[in-house]
């Protein structure tokens, strides 16, 4: 699977600003500044398509990005369309508290009302431990029993052979039942990138 064209669609913060079209959500969900703009411009292939800050915290709205990737069927391609959504980050001390609880809000909306979810993408820091705000996000993905893959970004941050190893110490500390997949990436390197792409084909077909 390949993307090969992409825009941005829109912003919203209700379900009445939502898509009204029947394509598939892959959604993206991760602390402030774990990369979740940037994960979506190396799978696009594009440098600006997410804006991008080194302010924590920037992104305050629910943005759909519609992409069209190329999935191969034998030896046929077929175009599939689907939206990544990028949900606000989360754990930004500088936001004030009633942001906070507006933004959690349509974000616990979103979630609990698109009838749309195909995969949530959690991505997570490879270089620490979860913090308590990736547990109770953890644990909130597997209550609603939404498809979860997990992806630990950075990972060009480690000595490649250190990379594997962490992947496997992050799933023992959130996921011990070992049901769920944990990839690392790395949108610096633009590395580990098919792996991604071949689980999503899964959620988009």
């Amino acid at each position: 699977m390949r993307i090969v064209n992409s825009e941005f669609k829109v912003s919203a913060t209700s379900p009445k600003q939502y898509p009204t079209d029947d394509l598939k959500e892959i959604v993206l969900v991760g602390k402030s500044n774990v990369g979740k703009s940037s994960f979506i411009n190396t799978l696009a292939n594009r440098k600006n398509l997410a804006r991008t800050s080194s302010v924590p915290g920037k992104t305050r709205l629910i943005n759909y990005y519609k992409m069209i990737s190329k999935v191969a069927s034998g030896e046929i391609e077929e175009n599939k369309e689907f939206y990544f959504v990028d949900l606000p980050g989360y754990g930004f001390s500088k936001m004030s508290m009633q942001e906070q609880v507006t933004v959690g809000n349509f974000i616990e909306e979103y979630l609990t009302k698109s009838k749309k979810i195909s995969l949530i993408i959690f991505l997570i820091d490879i270089r620490h431990d979860p913090t308590e705000n990736d547990r109770l996000m953890y644990d909130y993905i597997i209550k609603q029993n939404i498809p979860c893959l997990v992806v630990c970004n950075k990972a060009d941050k480690l000595a490649p052979t250190k990379v594997n190893p962490q992947v496997s110490h992050l799933q023992e500390i959130l996921n011990p039942l070992n049901d769920l997949t944990f990839l690392p990436f790395s949108c610096e390197k633009k590395i580990y990138t098919e792996k991604v792409l071949d689980v999503i084909k899964q959620f988009i077909n």
